[in-house]
């Protein structure tokens, strides 16, 4: 696997400097979770194109919005026009897209807001990195499992059969691996659930762990 500093050269040093130190603001986490009456936590939701990753994310934040709670979702796609849009598929940028995603994540952490992250994310190792920049709970692994089979049935975008025909290199389930999380804090069963009962699932976890309060 190429390393970022390989595909940026440069990019990933220039301007680095010794001379910086974190700046602690006057209001930190905790007073904001006071205030908002709910934790903040990171929902990394990972799963193969078409699992639902993003349909999921979108239910769960518009339930916990419903709730008044304090909620942002960030989207492979959406990313990927802005904050991301230098970067391509190779395993490489797909390594530094997570990175970027998982230090994005953790200031969304510290302003006191649910975030919800639908990302293929394929590997293994670029998930715990972004679990290893936050303290224990506070990083939820979703994972949305669907069979390749289900997925490919979804394909609205037509990118399976593209990727199958060769018109997509290194496209995750056809010609680059998805590495399954082996121990996800939450497995939801997206390719034979409904979404209600998916949210209900997310919600429900959530509740239990103390990051949002019982329904009323």
């Amino acid at each position: 696997m190429t390393s970022p500093s390989a595909v940026y050269g440069d990019l990933t040093t220039q301007g680095a400097s010794s001379n910086i130190a974190w700046h602690h603001t006057s209001v930190d986490r905790a007073a904001r979770a006071q205030q908002r009456g709910h934790r903040s936590a990171i929902l990394w939701f990972t799963g193969l194109s078409g699992a639902g990753k993003s349909t999921l994310a979108n239910a769960v934040n518009s339930a916990l919005f419903e709730r008044g709670l304090s909620c942002y979702v960030l989207d492979g796609d959406n990313v990927r026009h802005g904050l991301c849009k230098d970067l391509g598929f190779s395993d490489a940028a797909r390594e530094e897209n997570i990175r970027r995603i998982g230090e994005v994540s953790k200031l969304f952490l510290d302003a006191g807001v649910v975030v919800l992250t639908a990302f293929v994310s394929p590997f293994k190792a670029d998930r715990d990195k972004a679990r290893a920049l936050v303290d224990a709970g506070d990083f939820i692994e979703i994972h949305c499992a669907a069979d390749l089979a289900v997925c490919e049935t979804r394909d609205t975008k037509g990118l399976y059969a593209k990727a199958r025909a060769g018109e997509i290199k290194e496209f995750t389930g056809i010609s680059s691996p998805y590495e399954a999380p082996e121990a996800p804090e939450l497995r939801v069963d997206t390719g034979s659930q409904t979404l209600e009962e998916s949210v209900e699932q997310v919600l429900a976890y959530l509740s239990a762990e103390g990051v949002i309060p019982q329904a009323g």
